[in-house]
């Protein structure tokens, strides 16, 4: 999958209310499909009750934050994603400590704290994807790897699905549903759709997106010189960091941003600034050669930006740019680090939120 786009947004936002009659715009109502819950101190308690969305596409993403009281029955299915062609549930493991992803096989999500019997214990987020090849993902807590940069989701492939349907909901135990999002416009990691709007604006939208064209240029450099591994988002740009990264490395990192006025009153729609950084960094065996590699990267990747991004006129410009050279201070320095700054100038609209 790819970053969602500003018209991929999450269609339903359940925020511990009734699902069946949800307010605000772009926020589709639960059907319910069997009994009911309550309304208790901002989550959606069940006991025995189902909601489900009948879905026209064939990609989808849920996440859930949940909690238990008393932990369901054994197999019985919290969450659904079916296309018609695949399925896919979360099912319940009888206990609070672990879930089952279950499509053609069976995963066990462990080391979980659905009871909330940890000191400072935090409602479960699990995140569920389905996409039309019945490739099934889970995610716990939004986590896409652990801290040695090892993938921690979950994989299955889904099962033969019998009809389309998005069901969510449990008929034993006591679950807590503080939360429930949904989108039937992909199935999306957490980086690529985030729960948060003004994250999504800023970390995927823009940086995400931008780390993604840098990697897919068909210019020579960014073809054939730097890795992908190597294209990297800068959550980290310590000298340790860059130290595990092969050189040439690139990192792109959305250093701040800002709203100057408001397109309407009330606010639903805003024009906000981005100013994007990026440091191409290249090791060679002189300064020489460093300088001019990292250059010609540069050059390729503010070339591919200048033409593929920012190029929709009044909602989406680059409206400036800055260029920090770098030069050899240290008699044995063969590290060179070109830094490129753009401003973007974005127009958005808030009522998706």
């Amino acid at each position: 999958m790819a970053v969602a786009t500003k018209t991929q947004y999450w269609e339903s936002r359940m925020m511990g209310e009734n699902p069946a009659s949800l307010t605000g715009t772009f926020n589709n109502a639960w059907t319910t499909a069997a009994g009911g819950g309550t309304a208790t101190n901002g989550r959606w308690v069940i006991t025995n009750g189902v909601y489900n969305i009948t879905p026209t596409t064939n990609d989808y993403t849920f996440v859930a934050c949940i909690e238990y009281t008393t932990a369901p029955d054994a197999g019985e299915v919290l969450m659904r994603l079916d296309n018609g062609t695949h399925r896919v549930e979360i099912k319940s493991t009888g206990n609070s400590n672990s879930l089952s992803l279950v499509g053609s096989s069976t995963v066990s999500i462990t080391d979980l704290d659905l009871g909330m019997a940890e000191d400072n214990a935090v409602s479960t987020i699990i995140r569920l994807t389905l996409n039309s090849s019945g490739a099934a993902k889970a995610y716990v807590h939004e986590i896409i790897e652990d801290d040695d940069g090892t993938a921690v989701s979950y994989s299955v492939t889904g099962t033969s699905g019998s009809g389309k349907d998005i069901r969510w909901g449990n008929t034993t135990g006591n679950v807590k549903w503080a939360s429930v999002h949904y989108s039937s416009f992909g199935a999306f990691t957490p980086e690529e759709l985030l729960l948060s709007d003004f994250a999504q604006d800023t970390l995927a939208r823009m940086g995400i997106a931008i780390v993604d064209q840098i990697k897919n240029s068909p210019r020579p450099y960014l073809k054939t010189q730097v890795a992908d591994s190597s294209i990297v988002y800068g959550y980290d740009i310590s000298s340790q960091m860059l130290n595990r990264l092969a050189t040439p490395t690139i990192h792109v990192l959305v250093e701040q941003l800002a709203s100057p006025n408001f397109e309407s009153l009330g606010g639903a729609k805003i024009t906000q600034e981005y100013d994007v950084r990026v440091f191409v960094t290249v090791k060679g065996t002189n300064y020489e050669n460093s300088y001019r590699s990292c250059l010609n990267i540069m050059g390729e990747v503010f070339d591919e930006l200048y033409t593929n991004t920012g190029v929709q006129g009044t909602t989406d410009s680059i409206v400036s740019y800055q260029a920090q050279l770098d030069s050899k201070m240290d008699n044995d320095e063969t590290v060179c680090v070109h830094v490129l700054t753009l401003t973007y100038m974005r127009r958005i609209d808030m009522r998706h939120r």
